[in-house]
C-alpha cells in the first residue's frame, strides 16, 4: 500500500511525540489555592476533597515555602471567616488585622518574592453566603461594589500582588482599579473572575469555607451556563475597564468558552480547574476507574490547549511532580 502522507510517523516513540508536542505543562502555568483558618497547628483535611487541606497560618506558610522550593511561584488565598465576625456588610473583609492580611504580610515576610493573589468576594463573610450585600432578598450591586472595593484595598495595603475578584458584580473591575490608583496602589494587579458561571460543581469548595448561600442560588450573578455569547461580552467589558488577567471557570465543563475568550483578547488568560472537577477525579481514582495521575495530566493539558495561559488548581503539587 502507497500513501504520500503517514501521519503515524510522528506517533511511533515517546521521544518523537515529546519533540512535535503542541502543548506543554510547566510549574509557570499553576496557581495554587490555598484554604486558611484560624488558630494555630491546625491542618483539617476537606472531606469532599481528599488530599486538600484547611490550614492555619503556621501550616500555611509552611506549605508556601515547600510550594516555593517544587518551582510553583504564585499561590490564591482563601480564608475561612469565624461565624461571630460575619454580618451582612462584610466589614470583617477589610479589617488591617483580619485573617486575610494577617496571611498576605505572613506569606510575604517568609517567602518574599512569592506571587500572592487574593480572593475578592463578601461570602466568607457574609452571615447569608453570598457574593454581596443582601436587601429583602436581592443581592445588590453598587453596595456590594463598594465593599470590594475597600477589601481590595486593604489586600493591597497588606502587600498582596494581584486582587482577584470573584463576585460578578456589575462595574467591579473599573470601581476596584479607581480605588487602586486613589490609594496609591498602582502597582496592584486584578485578575476579574469575568467568565465565572453559576456551577453544580462548586460543592466541595463551599465545604471547604462553610460559605454555601443560605437562601436561593446564586444564579442572579453567577453566568448561565447555557451561555457563550456573554462570556465574550463580560471578558472584553472587564478588560477595558483594567483587569489585567482574566478568568474562566469553572475550566472542564467550558473549554470552548476559554478557546473563545483566548481569541478575543490580549491579555492573559487563566482558567479555574475547580473543586468539583478534583472531586470527581480522586473518586474515580479512588474506586479504581481511572489512573489518576494520566487523568491530572490529561486534564490539565486539555485547559491549557483549550487556550489558558494559567492554571488555578488543587492538582498542583502532583502535577509538578509528574511533569519531572
Amino acid at each position: 500500500m502507497y500513501l504520500q502522507r503517514r501521519n503515524r510517523i510522528l506517533r511511533q516513540s515517546p521521544a518523537i511525540r515529546s519533540l512535535v508536542a503542541e502543548t506543554r505543562l510547566s510549574p509557570s502555568d499553576f496557581i495554587v489555592p490555598l484554604f486558611i483558618d484560624e488558630g494555630e497547628n491546625i491542618k483539617t483535611e476537606i472531606r469532599s476533597m481528599p488530599g486538600y487541606y484547611r490550614s492555619s497560618l503556621d501550616h500555611t506558610v509552611k506549605e508556601v515555602k515547600e510550594l516555593w522550593n517544587m518551582g510553583l511561584r504564585s499561590v490564591l488565598l482563601f480564608i475561612k471567616c469565624r461565624d461571630e465576625l460575619k454580618d451582612n456588610t462584610g466589614q470583617e473583609a477589610w479589617n488591617r488585622d483580619g485573617l486575610m492580611q494577617r496571611s498576605i504580610r505572613a506569606i510575604r515576610e517568609a517567602v518574599p518574592d512569592m506571587y500572592i493573589m487574593t480572593d475578592v468576594a463578601l461570602d466568607p463573610y457574609s452571615t447569608y453566603g453570598h457574593d454581596g450585600i443582601v436587601k429583602d432578598g436581592r443581592i445588590l450591586n453598587d453596595e456590594t461594589v463598594e465593599a470590594l472595593v475597600k477589601m481590595s484595598s486593604s489586600h493591597a495595603e497588606a502587600g498582596a500582588d494581584m486582587v482577584a475578584p470573584s463576585d460578578m458584580m456589575d462595574g467591579r473591575i473599573g470601581a476596584i482599579r479607581k480605588g487602586l490608583e486613589e490609594r496609591h496602589f498602582s502597582h496592584v494587579g486584578i485578575m476579574s473572575y469575568s467568565a465565572k458561571y453559576a456551577s453544580c460543581f462548586y460543592g466541595p469548595f463551599r465545604d471547604a469555607l462553610d460559605s454555601a448561600p443560605g437562601f436561593g442560588d446564586k444564579k442572579t450573578y453567577q453566568m448561565d451556563y447555557a451561555n457563550r455569547i456573554e462570556a465574550v461580552k463580560e471578558t472584553l467589558m472587564d478588560v477595558e475597564e483594567g483587569a489585567d488577567i482574566v478568568m474562566v471557570k469553572p475550566a472542564l465543563s467550558y473549554l470552548d468558552i476559554i478557546r473563545d475568550v483566548k481569541n478575543a483578547v490580549q491579555v492573559p488568560v487563566s482558567a479555574y480547574n475547580i473543586s468539583g472537577e478534583y472531586a470527581m477525579i480522586k473518586a474515580a481514582a479512588a474506586n479504581g476507574w481511572i489512573d489518576e495521575d494520566k487523568a491530572i495530566l490529561e486534564v490539565l493539558t486539555s485547559i491549557k490547549r483549550a487556550g489558558a495561559d494559567l492554571i488555578a488548581t488543587y492538582f498542583a503539587k502532583e502535577a509538578v511532580r509528574l511533569i519531572d
